[in-house]
């Protein structure tokens, strides 16, 4: 642990976050406000290799298997929309599956990605739905990133989010998920329930990876 380790929280921006955890790699921290577990800066790798990681990913649009993994969003997200929809799949990765079940059933999708489709004109539009699948566990800065995405939505639109919650009571020792370098913050039920409070909305949960936000 360093001085430097003692910063906000890039979820709430609390200055009550304390030291967690360590294991071979790296240091994690809780705030004790919304309880988002993040790697501090000095342990996230060089956008470089960040990249060459996720180049490393198998999303192939055509897998079948993929495609149930990301119907666990998919399908409760699209029981909460009307029909041709207007969406944005925001972190779409190298292969937007996603976006094309949307666009399968009639819905317009557009595409946002750091590094495979970096295009930000379409973090300028309006939409009926958003969706983040696998991307917060990512973020150097979560909440101004998960605001910029409420903001975009239309008033009734949906916010879908897909990540691993770390269930209270589970060993974070021995979580599978916090191994991945790339994944820098950890959420939970109850910082999915804090951030809707902060939106005024209360949040759905689907399984035990999945939340959507339907806006006011």
């Amino acid at each position: 642990m360093t001085l430097a380790d003692h910063s906000l929280c890039p979820l709430c921006q609390s200055g009550e976050v304390s030291w967690f955890h360590r294991d071979s790699r790296r240091d994690y921290w809780r705030c004790e406000v919304c309880r988002l577990i993040h790697v501090p800066d000095r342990f996230h790798l060089s956008a470089s290799d960040e990249k060459a990681h996720y180049d490393n990913h198998q999303n192939n649009p055509a897998d079948a298997g993929y495609r149930r993994f990301l119907g666990r969003l998919f399908a409760p997200l699209s029981r909460h929309l009307a029909p041709r929809s207007r969406g944005l799949d925001f972190g779409c990765g190298p292969g937007p599956a996603l976006a094309l079940m949307f666009a399968e059933q009639g819905d317009r999708v557009e595409l946002y990605d750091a590094y495979y489709a970096p295009d930000t004109s379409v973090l300028a539009g309006s939409y009926d739905f958003v969706t983040a699948t696998e991307v917060v566990e990512h973020l150097r800065h979560p909440g101004a990133v998960l605001m910029q995405l409420w903001d975009l939505l239309r008033c009734g639109g949906v916010l879908g989010v897909m990540t691993s919650q770390l269930a209270d009571g589970r060993d974070f020792s021995s979580w599978h998920y916090k191994n991945d370098p790339t994944h820098i913050a950890f959420f939970s039920r109850w910082t999915f329930l804090w951030l809707g409070k902060r939106w005024g909305v209360d949040p759905v949960f689907e399984g035990d990876d999945v939340v959507l936000f339907r806006k006011p």
